[in-house]
C-alpha cells in the first residue's frame, strides 16, 4: 500500500511539472519605452548640441526628470547641466507633448 501511495505521489509531482512548462520566454530586449522619470538612451554629442541650440522654448520637453538635471535647483537648466543630463540619459531625443495637450510624457513619434 505504501508503495502505491508513493508511486502515485511521484506520478502527480512529475506530471504537474511536465504540464506546467517553463513559462513564457524572456524577450531579448525590453518592450515599450522606459517608465516616466527614468533615464533613457544616452544621446550622442551631435544630438545633444542640436537640441540645446534649436529647442530653447521646448527644452523641458526633452528632459526626462527636470529636478535631476537642474543640479543648482534654480529652476533653469544651464548648458553644462543640460550636457551632463545628455551624458547620463536624462535627455530624450524627441520632446514630450505638453500635459495640457492630453499627451503627457509621450513623444509625438517615439519610434523615430
Amino acid at each position: 500500500m505504501r508503495l502505491a501511495i508513493l508511486a502515485i505521489t511521484a506520478l502527480l509531482a512529475t506530471t504537474s511539472y511536465a504540464l506546467g512548462g517553463g513559462g513564457a520566454p524572456v524577450p531579448e530586449k525590453p518592450e515599450g519605452v522606459p517608465p516616466s522619470g527614468r533615464p533613457t538612451a544616452v544621446l550622442d554629442q551631435a544630438d545633444c548640441e542640436r537640441i540645446w541650440r534649436n529647442s530653447k522654448d521646448t527644452l523641458s520637453g526633452h528632459i526626462v526628470n527636470f529636478e535631476v538635471v537642474d543640479k543648482s535647483g534654480d529652476g533653469k537648466v544651464s548648458e553644462s547641466e543640460f550636457k551632463m543630463g545628455c551624458d547620463k540619459g536624462w535627455v530624450q531625443k524627441h520632446a514630450s507633448l505638453p500635459s495640457n495637450s492630453g499627451g503627457g510624457q509621450t513623444p509625438r513619434d517615439p519610434t523615430q
